[in-house]
């Protein structure tokens, strides 16, 4: 018999490959009733209806008197709002959801790869939130009231709900991906696929990058624009920073021993 490794720490953890995919099920039958759970207390509490409210107040705030939305399919009314429902569920139970996602991959990971992968799970996440919340509380208001200052008097404003629900999503998207800068940064220089002295000297064409990412994601306005493209620049020298701390404490234990000797 082949002695153990003093050295693996994963040395006689290896599992079937059945009982993987019968943790895979489990984890996400979790998952999903997390989800599920989520989506069942707020259709009760505070509604379907109330949650499409909510999510349109920016723009109903910025619309001119006598202004609302219409629904111009005969299920709108219902299945846009059972939509938003599901998502907001989905961002709620988001924790769980990538929890299971890492206690499903942690008994394979060495010690230094859990320190690499744990805090980039928590920090995308959070970092996801903070963009959808920028998005909502800051840049619909601006983006919506430079709009309306070129409306035409003679045009009332009714846009769809379903239109409007495609705008958010995309909005959201585009603003949560943007905040994932720094994770990318963090990925790949630790990785050691770009090293830090060349995503430093990238800085002046990640700035034209990140202004051709926002006119392409975001409405053809300058506001908009520039509320994506400027927190990318920012989130990039945040991601640099934080690179360098990251390559110092996740490095694996031969790694750290043959610098030492160096």
């Amino acid at each position: 018999m082949a002695e153990k490794d003093p050295t693996d720490e994963l040395a006689g953890t290896e599992q079937p490959f059945v009982s993987h995919l019968v943790e895979l099920r489990d984890r996400l039958i979790r998952a999903s009733i997390a989800v599920l759970a989520c989506a069942a207390v707020l259709f009760f509490y505070p509604g379907p209806a109330a949650l499409y409210d909510l999510l349109a107040a920016p723009l109903v705030a910025h619309l001119p008197a006598g202004g609302t939305l219409i629904a111009t399919s005969v299920i709108s009314p219902f299945l846009v709002p059972m939509k938003i429902t599901l998502m907001a569920a989905f961002l709620i139970a988001l924790p769980v959801v990538l929890y299971q996602a890492w206690a499903f991959i942690a008994p394979g990971l060495y010690l230094h790869e859990k320190k690499l992968v744990l805090p980039l799970v928590v920090s995308s996440t959070i970092l996801f939130f903070l963009g959808v919340a920028f998005c909502y509380f800051f840049v619909f208001g601006k983006v919506f009231t430079f709009i309306q200052s070129f409306a035409p008097k003679s045009v009332s404003a009714m846009p769809d709900i379903e239109a409007y629900l495609s705008f958010v999503m995309t909005m959201f998207i585009a603003f949560g991906a943007a905040f994932e800068v720094p994770i990318a940064v963090v990925v790949l220089a630790r990785l050691e696929i770009v090293s830090i002295e060349k995503l430093k000297a990238f800085r002046a064409y990640f700035i034209v990058l990140a202004f051709i990412i926002a006119a392409v994601l975001t409405p053809p306005d300058v506001v908009s624009q520039l509320a994506l493209a400027i927190p990318m620049c920012i989130l990039y020298e945040v991601g640099i920073w934080a690179a360098q701390i990251f390559i110092r404490h996740t490095q694996a234990p031969d790694s750290v021993a043959r610098e030492a000797s160096d």
